[in-house]
């Protein structure tokens, strides 16, 4: 608990200062649809989003010591205080990558337990003390299949020292709260770098209309995938106006990160480099659909990355969820259970919702966070928002 304590020490001014940054609604930066009241996942009323983030160190890598830039964020489909499960559906564009408790997800339709997003290396970890958890609170079933996801920070962080420990997890969800949602440099986006920019967590919503039922659905990713010249935004082709700002060391030694060039050095002109990262998307909503329409929310998301500029790379692990907080009690062990469902053919303003809310929210994770530098120097970049928001007002020109 002592190091958990120097961990948020460290970290709380930048937690502060991260959330000062705009947001692309702020920039008055349009993706369509109709953004809900906070812009969140937790528009969709019951859900609760959790993190804990561990900042600590610098300079050399040394496993087991750090540089630490790593964490762990949790979402709770109807809050801590309830045990009843959710209807929920998985897709996976690129399977590079994990989302444990899927095989159950996909055999029953339900989601049971919260659902985590950390670092490759964690997913154990968190798992277990998940379980731990739920053990321990009156009420909740005494055995689960939890859903947590990863994606790589082994750029930024000592992802072989293994910082990631049970009590963050507990500290994640038993602090977790409906409301605003802290965005970038936190949880499980700690580390995390999305079209060569400083990424991480990120969130959005649309609110349909009252002829389209006024139903919420909301989006939280962990972004960490993609090349800058793939990067667009609200059409505009940003990753090729912005080829400065790309990931260096600042450290001098040659035999450091010998591929990358040094901070302050004119980067090369062409690039090697290939698609590599992974993106986790969650997707929640309070229309009434079953696991088969959820899948097919879930799918939807694909569009959204593309949109952005992602296509799934080989080794890119792009794993999506989606759950639906109504039918309540349709979970029940005994007895017949009669549930709502949405026609099929009413869904199309939810895919457009999906689409819209991922797209913003991947640039919100990238423009909330901010710059940071990590193991053996590695230095990433914020997204610069002032000249983000002039490159789309003179593309839309």
């Amino acid at each position: 608990m002592k190091f958990l304590g120097l961990c948020l020490m460290v970290l709380l001014p930048a937690v502060l200062d991260a959330q000062s940054r705009p947001r692309a609604q702020d920039l008055r930066i349009a993706f369509g649809g109709t953004p809900g009241r906070l812009n969140a996942i937790t528009d969709v009323a019951g859900v609760e989003v959790g993190h804990t983030t561990l900042i600590s160190g610098e300079g050399r890598l040394k496993v087991g010591q750090g540089p630490i830039r790593t964490g762990v964020t949790v979402i709770l489909p109807r809050g801590k205080k309830s045990a009843d499960p959710v209807f929920g559906a998985w897709f996976t564009l690129n399977g590079n990558g994990e989302m444990t408790g899927t095989t159950w997800v996909q055999e029953s339709g339900l989601i049971e337990d919260p659902i985590a997003i950390t670092n490759t290396h964690s997913v154990g970890v968190v798992r277990d003390a998940i379980l731990q958890w739920k053990v321990g609170r009156p009420g909740l079933q005494p055995w689960g299949l939890p859903v947590v996801a990863e994606t790589y920070d082994g750029g930024l962080n000592d992802i072989n020292g293994f910082h990631v420990k049970p009590q963050h997890v507990f500290s994640a969800l038993d602090n977790a709260s409906g409301g605003a949602v802290r965005e970038g440099n936190v949880g499980g986006g700690t580390g995390m770098i999305c079209h060569q920019f400083k990424g991480g967590i990120g969130t959005a919503s649309r609110v349909l209309t009252a002829a389209e039922g006024g139903y919420t659905v909301g989006v939280l990713v962990q972004c960490n995938y993609g090349l800058r010249q793939h990067l667009r935004i609200a059409g505009i082709a940003v990753g090729e106006s912005m080829t400065d700002l790309l990931p260096c060391t600042s450290i001098l030694d040659r035999a450091v990160r010998p591929h990358l060039p040094r901070c302050g050095e004119r980067p090369p002109s062409t690039s090697n480099d290939e698609e590599v990262g992974s993106i986790i998307v969650i997707v929640a909503t309070d229309a009434p659909l079953l696991p088969h329409q959820l899948k097919r929310i879930a799918t939807r998301v694909s569009l959204g990355v593309g949109r952005s500029g992602g296509f799934g790379g080989n080794s890119s692990g792009d794993i999506f969820l989606a759950f639906s907080t109504a039918n309540p009690g349709a979970a029940t062990a005994t007895g017949v259970s009669s549930v709502k469902m949405l026609p099929n053919a009413q869904m199309n303003a939810l895919f457009q919702s999906t689409v819209f809310a991922t797209e913003e929210a991947i640039v919100n994770a990238m423009l909330a966070a901010d710059t940071m530098t990590g193991a053996d120097g590695l230095t990433i970049f914020a997204l610069p928002a002032a000249r983000l928001q002039a490159l789309v007002a003179a593309g839309k020109r």
